[in-house]
């Protein structure tokens, strides 16, 4: 048996955060959340183990969704990272190496079928 892909979500609008975790645990991952940048650092620094990063960009706090991915890809390289907004047009020069932009509003099937299609190719 394979085990799931482990996503942590990080969005700061609770009602997009539990449908997208929702959406993505019917869809077969192994999903975690986190409100803002500041409790994903927390929880990857846990130990706690991840195949992708899906995050918004425009949070609360003093790391954003960029700073996050960045960091993340430094900390932990082999993390497929996903980027989000709504309000931003995010380049490829913004993101970290293999860094994917998905602009809002997205559709969380697409989604899921790029978080499959990054771990074929891990």
């Amino acid at each position: 048996m394979t085990s799931k892909i482990s996503v942590l979500v990080v969005e700061d609008e609770p009602l997009l955060r539990i449908h997208t975790v929702d959406e993505l645990t019917d869809h077969g991952f192994d999903v975690m959340e986190a409100a803002n940048a500041q409790e994903a650092v927390k929880i990857f620094r846990s130990g706690q183990r991840f195949e992708c990063l899906f995050t918004d960009v425009d949070m609360p706090g003093d790391m954003d969704g960029l700073e996050l991915a960045a960091l993340v890809k430094s900390a932990w390289p082999p993390i497929d990272i996903i980027v989000t907004s709504g309000h931003r047009d995010v380049q490829s020069a913004d993101l970290p190496p293999q860094g994917i932009f998905v602009g809002k509003p997205y559709s969380l099937e697409v989604i899921a079928e790029l978080i499959n299609r990054l771990a074929q190719n891990a």
